[in-house]
């Protein structure tokens, strides 16, 4: 995209959740085990092509904070991570209305949450069709703008578009070595 200013929405769901235990709340429920392994790799992603936030706005719920608080110490984010229960269980809207009251030096935002408001958001946003953003999907969004207030529908264009089990038969070998380097 050509333009003063390029910002760039990174929408990210958060990583496979725990079933296991039953008497536990939605909001109170973790991780499982595909969804930490999935974390490194998608976090050794991010890590290669040194893709790091101004911010990092997450869910409250505690599979998104893992998945917010995973995700930065592997990219070496050391900014507050700002955890808000307006991002649970949310409208399209309300995550719009969030992005736009952002600080405009803010450009690279990584917005952790659920679906489906983050799959139907992506769809607002970009002038294409995500038929849903799988966990642990991310998809980072250019826009032409150079206030967060100017957030609005079609505006951005997909940069790209990943998930863990793009992975899954073929793990790159920078890949595999960043994620075997933070494993010990």
């Amino acid at each position: 995209m050509e333009g003063i200013n390029i910002k760039t929405l990174y929408l990210i769901r958060h990583a496979k959740s725990d079933w296991s235990e039953k008497d536990i709340s939605d909001y109170e429920r973790g991780l499982n085990k595909r969804g930490i392994k999935d974390l490194n790799t998608m976090s050794s992603y991010m890590s290669l092509r040194q893709i790091t936030p101004d911010v990092i706005l997450s869910s409250s719920a505690l599979r998104a904070q893992i998945t917010a608080d995973t995700l930065a110490e592997k990219i070496n984010y050391t900014e507050r991570i700002h955890y808000m229960e307006e991002l649970y269980m949310t409208r399209p809207e309300t995550l719009l209305n969030t992005l736009r009251l952002q600080d405009d030096h803010y450009n690279k935002i990584f917005l952790i949450g659920h679906n489906p408001e983050l799959t139907e958001f992506a769809n607002f946003l970009i002038d294409d069709h995500v038929t849903k953003l799988p966990t642990l999907g991310i998809i980072a969004i250019d826009f032409n703008i150079e206030s967060w207030e100017e957030l609005d529908e079609n505006k951005g264009e997909v940069d790209f578009f990943i998930y863990p089990k793009q992975f899954k038969y073929y793990l790159p070998k920078q890949i595999r070595t960043t994620w075997d380097k933070r494993e010990s």
